[in-house]
């Protein structure tokens, strides 16, 4: 497992990151943020996020999985 304080480099572990953390805002957690620009769980989250406020893991890679250059589309 890898743990990171810093904003997730995929767009999916990102919003998965953002979601968790806004829930647990929702359910009365408080924010790390002193004054956060918005009173929205979901922008406090991702400002905490942006911050490198949250202690995250993210699953290692299995070996042998390689991404495949073929169709997939690049952004």
């Amino acid at each position: 497992m890898t743990v990171s304080n810093q904003a997730p480099d995929s767009k999916f572990a990102y919003v998965v990151v953002a979601s968790r953390r806004a829930r647990q805002l929702m359910a009365g957690a408080a924010p790390l943020v002193e004054h956060p620009r918005s009173h929205k769980p979901t922008r406090i989250a991702i400002e905490e996020l942006n911050k490198a406020l949250l202690e995250y893991q993210l699953p290692d890679k299995p070996e042998g999985t390689e991404e495949k250059e073929g169709k997939r589309r690049r952004s």
